[in-house]
């Protein structure tokens, strides 16, 4: 072969040449066909100019071989269709030095990689080669033992220009090149004539499988991470963020084999991190995510209703303790700032605002990587309320006069005014504000201090007003004998001398009384005299004055009063009408009468007792059930008694109270009312359908709707009419839970529609109507009687026991059904039936053995009817057997015989438990059970004793109560004694042939050999003759005839059809015969 220099190349013959650093290595072959491309492994080749080569020669020169140049290099040529041979060539031992690639031909840069490749592209490129046909579209990969590889990995690999015919391109990696794979093959198929080789090593991989390039772990379980070496005794390193891991109870290291196994326990945050394994100088990357578990809010947010300047508080409780929480208010996040500050201990995190502004209305959220919840938040402007106001005064000279109020901030302030002046503190006069309570002090009072009071709070329109009476004594001349007078000053009274007291302030009111001599003083309450002068309620009297007090007046203070004055000149009277005002009693009966999605409607009941008032209005609050902070609905006095509320959560429970207002202040809240639930009407029920019809009945099915919503289904609501008419007819008065209903009283023959509707608190749902009417008529059905499985065979029962049967049927209309007993009536009296529309039930209390025999059921509708018959056995226990004789003694042995008992207990007897005694201790013991036969030998007898023998009989029912006892007894002689031996007397065996056990019917599967035997008593033999539908058998050898010891088998092999089989015994002149069907 010529080398591309034109000198010729060496024979096969000749040594391998062998390299040194830094030299050129140059690797030829030849092939018989110069369109055929070479195959240099593990290099990347330049071609050509687009054209053929001129000559056969191929070959791959490298120059200043390195390391990674050495190692077999391979050589292909071959077509599809043809053969292809393979020869190697081999890079020797080389040392540092730069790796370069050249070829006698012009380079075509197009196959050099240089492209930026994919991260799948990359992994394809170090597993696999990449074919190109002469159109330069992607060929499926391939590896270097053939293996394809998936489309969807090849689709990113680059794509290499055309190639004139007949040339194909692999190529792959570095990588992959010092794993031995790629190779370039030519399209025409030539044999490969010579080739030069020398030898080398390639650089191992460490690793035969490498780690995943990405685990992921939730938070607080365990992650396995593995690799497997090629190198069994290769020292390996784990690494993580570069820094080396130890062996702990977190980190556990593991050995199986090639397999090396990296366990990391409870992983935390801190474990999301890079790990790699390095064996020597290779390394496996990884990187490891931890998640955390999603975070569900335990207690939702509450709504709030402040006043402007109060303090806000928004508390969350979630399921993690050290969980992160993002606060929203209408859609934007909230920043840590002087407004808003935030807070969490443990599970509960919160949302302050210092100073609720008008601005800080709107929806507020809190999120989780597990959930949400709202809350929205109300800022009214501050109202100001009275709860003290100031009351009128009358007070003398000299004497000091005290105006109160209390007002609901203890932070306002506000002015004192007289007749319209300004009121100044001074020696004689203070003002005073402690907390809530305004106090103004005047001492010693004046004349000029009388007139009109009124306080003023800043910064609100509200005014508290009150009068000062000044009580003027005036002296006068009177004759010694002078009439009472009484001296009362109505003039700041109200109409008939009514006296108006806010309940909880004290009244006094003094009173001047005048006559000679001093009138005696008395104060009545309707029929009741007053005389405390000690108490809450009492009176003062003076020379000139008497006085009557109230210390914090009460309801029942409420009344009409008179004081009378009377001395020898006469008497003098005054009524007074004193009425206590006081907040009204709080509203009755709160309930919700009507819920939407996010809305509720609340209706109550007013307040028995006014406070003796007029009412304003009411005040509204809610809260969510199972939270203790009530939110504010309205500042303003709400005058009706139906509210409705909204901006409600849809699935949240909720409960409302109400306050009642009148001039005084607000009433005591009222009982919440009963849990209610914001929701809407569920969506309309499904599959709704027609189950069975008669003349007057319709029976409907469906299923539930959709979508249910948070307030599920109370029930459900039929309704019909006529087909073509509007006028919808209700089928029932209460919801119906189950998901179907039987209409009735429909009128026969019409042709009806019908509708169904959930309802639950939110109301009806749409309807679900049926697409076509449904005509009121009955459809005829045969009868069927559907009987249970158990009763198909004998139904067996012991006596005593209860028998109930329960047999389904079915038929339109609805069937008669009889019960007969062995083709009578049934009585009635024994036996019990109950019937049905869609059953009969037969049903004994106690079964006896007369209700044995076959009872048949009959379902009739007009001239059509079915049958079914049920075969009834009513057992109880054997009676003893009969006639036990021990027939024969010899050695230590006794044989018995016994007769069946003559009550069998109505079934058969299924064996015979026989038990021995000896007459010196009279113990029983037990030699057999379940002995079917009635006879037996006993054995192993002791010698010298004397034994009876006693035998059960035994059915279904278990043994029988009696006992058969041995008419005679078995006496086990002792050695040595003579037994007189009975003369022999032989005896006569010869008898006719007997069937002893007959042929029985048989069914078996065609194309299965098939045996049926029967036992024959017989002396001597007879003459056996089989036959086949009344044909001698004979000598077919389909049939196998065998006769052993009276017993008789004949085998059929692989019978067909339906044959019938007759077994013939000749013997002189005594005959018998037995025929048998086989199917």
């Amino acid at each position: 072969m010529d080398r591309p220099d034109g000198t010729e190349s060496e024979s096969e013959g000749e040594v391998e040449p062998k390299l040194t650093l830094a030299e050129t290595a140059a690797l030829l072959v030849e092939t018989t066909d110069p369109l055929a491309s070479d195959s240099y492994p593990n290099v990347t080749l330049p071609s050509s100019d687009g054209k053929r080569p001129s000559t056969s020669q191929q070959g791959i020169t490298i120059e200043n071989v390195e390391e990674k140049n050495l190692g077999d290099r391979d050589g292909f040529s071959g077509s599809n269709g043809g053969s292809s041979d393979e020869n190697q060539a081999s890079v020797s031992k080389p040392e540092d030095a730069l790796l370069d690639y050249t070829e006698p031909y012009p380079s075509d840069p197009f196959l050099f990689l240089n492209k930026t490749l994919s991260t799948a592209a990359v992994r394809a490129l170090i597993e696999y080669g990449i074919q190109t046909d002469v159109e330069g579209t992607p060929c499926p990969l391939s590896t270097a033992d053939g293996h394809t590889v998936p489309a969807a990995q090849s689709d990113e690999l680059p794509v290499c220009p055309p190639r004139p015919p007949g040339w194909e391109l692999w190529f792959c990696s570095s990588q992959a090149a010092e794993n031995g794979w790629g190779r370039v093959k030519g399209a025409k198929g030539a044999s490969l004539k010579r080739s030069r080789s020398t030898t080398g090593s390639f650089k191992e991989n460490a690793f035969l499988r490498r780690m995943e390039s990405a685990y992921t772990v939730d938070k607080g379980k365990r992650i396995q991470m593995s690799v497997e070496m090629a190198d069994v005794d290769a020292p390996i390193k784990w690494l993580k963020n570069g820094q080396e891991l130890k062996p702990s109870a977190k980190y556990v290291f593991e050995s199986v084999g090639k397999k090396r196994v990296l366990t990391i326990n409870r992983c935390t945050l801190a474990d999301d991190a890079a790990y790699e394994c390095v064996i020597g100088e290779d390394k496996s990357f990884t990187e490891v995510f931890v998640k955390e578990p999603p975070i569900t809010i335990t207690k939702l947010l509450d709504d709030m209703h402040v006043v402007v300047g109060d303090k806000v508080e928004f508390e969350v409780e979630v399921s993690e303790e050290g969980a992160n929480v993002m606060w929203m208010k209408d859609g934007v996040e909230l920043a840590r700032d002087g407004k808003y500050r935030f807070k969490k201990d443990g599970k509960k995190h919160w949302l302050i605002i210092s100073e609720a502004t008008k601005e800080d209305i709107g929806m507020y959220y809190v999120h989780t990587n597990g959930g949400q919840s709202k809350a929205e938040l109300e800022v009214e402007d501050k109202e100001l309320l009275v709860l003290q106001s100031i009351a009128d005064l009358t007070v003398k000279a000299a004497e000091q006069a005290l105006f109160k109020c209390e007002v609901s901030d203890d932070k306002v302030t506000g002015k004192w005014y007289k007749d319209g002046v300004e009121v100044l503190a001074s020696d004689r006069i203070k003002i005073t504000h402690a907390g809530r309570f305004h106090k103004l002090f005047i001492e010693n009072v004046k004349p000029n201090d009388a007139g009109d009071y009124t306080f003023i709070p800043d910064g609100y329109a509200l005014t508290l007003s009150a009068k000062l009476n000044f009580l003027e004594i005036k002296i006068v001349y009177v004759p010694r004998q002078e009439p009472p007078k009484i001296y009362l000053d109505t003039s700041g009274l109200g109409s008939h001398n009514t006296i108006t007291v806010v309940a909880g302030n004290k009244l006094r009111l003094d009173v001047e009384i005048t006559g000679e001599p001093p009138p005696t003083v008395c104060w009545v309450k309707g029929d009741t005299q007053i005389v405390n002068t000690e108490g809450r309620v009492r009176v003062e009297t003076r020379k000139t004055l008497s006085s009557f007090v109230i210390e914090g007046a009460e309801r029942s203070d409420e009344g009409r009063y008179t004081i009378t004055v009377t001395n020898p000149s006469g008497e003098d009277k005054a009524t007074l009408i004193i009425k206590i005002v006081d907040v009204p009693d709080p509203p009755e009966a709160v309930k919700c009468t009507a819920v939407g999605e996010d809305h509720a409607t609340i209706i109550w009941e007013a307040p028995k007792f006014d406070g003796g008032a007029p009412l304003k209005g009411y005040l509204m609050e809610r809260k969510k059930k199972g939270s203790s902070r009530w939110t504010k609905l309205n500042f303003d006095i709400y005058e009706t008694t139906t509210y409705e509320t909204k901006k409600m959560i849809e699935g949240v429970f909720y409960e409302m109270r109400v306050f009642a207002v009148n001039g005084i202040g607000v009433s005591q809240p009222s009982s919440n009312s009963k849990p209610f639930m914001p929701i809407a009407p569920t969506s309309e029920p499904t599959r709704l359908q027609v189950e069975d019809v008669t003349d007057t009945t319709c029976s409907l099915k469906w299923l539930p709707p959709d979508r249910i919503g948070a307030g599920g289904i109370d029930g459900y609501m039929i309704e019909y009419c006529i087909e073509g008419g509007t006028e919808w007819v209700a089928a029932n008065k209460e919801p119906v839970e189950r998901n179907h209903y039987v209409v009735r009283g429909l009128p026969t023959g019409e042709k009806l529609c019908f509708r169904v509707m959930t309802i639950n608190m939110a109301g009806l749902s749409a309807p679900a109507v049926m697409t076509q009417g449904v005509t009121i008529r009955e459809i005829m059905e045969h009868p069927k009687i559907r009987l249970p499985r158990q009763l198909r065979t004998k139904f067996i029962r012991k006596v005593g026991d209860k028998i109930n049967l329960v047999i389904p049927f079915q038929g339109k209309p609805r069937p008669v059904v009889n019960w007969s007993k062995d083709g009578e009536p049934i009585d009635l009296k024994k036996v019990g039936v109950r019937t049905s529309e869609v059953d009969t039930i037969l049903f004994i209390r106690s079964a006896e053995r007369d209700h044995s025999g076959i009872y048949t059921l009959t379902v009739q509708i007009e001239n059509m009817e079915d049958k079914a018959n049920i075969h009834i056995l009513v057992v109880e226990k054997p009676g003893p057997p009969l006639a036990v004789t021990v027939t024969d003694v010899w050695g230590f042995n006794a044989a018995l015989e016994w007769k069946p008992p003559k009550d069998t207990g109505n079934t058969e007897i299924s064996g015979y438990s026989i038990q021995k005694a000896d007459k010196k201790t009279n113990e029983w013991f037990l030699v057999y059970e379940h002995n079917r036969r009635p006879n037996c030998t006993v054995s192993d007898l002791v010698m010298g004793n004397e034994y009876m023998f006693r035998i059960y009989s035994e059915n279904i029912c278990g043994l029988s109560d009696e006992v058969g006892l041995s008419k005679n007894t078995a006496v086990i002689a002792k050695t040595g004694l003579v037994h007189k031996v009975s003369p022999y007397q032989e005896k006569d065996m010869n008898c006719s042939p007997k069937f002893t056990q007959p042929l029985v019917d048989r069914t078996v599967i065609a194309g299965y050999s098939a045996a049926i035997s029967c036992s024959v008593r017989e002396f001597p033999s007879p003459k056996i003759v089989w036959m086949k539908n009344k044909m001698i058998i004979g000598e077919d050898p389909k049939f196998l005839m065998l006769n052993n010891q009276g017993v008789h088998l004949q085998s059929h092999q692989r019978p067909g059809g339906v044959d019938e089989v007759e077994c013939k015994l000749e013997v002189r002149v005594y005959t018998a015969e037995k025929k048998e069907a086989t199917k």
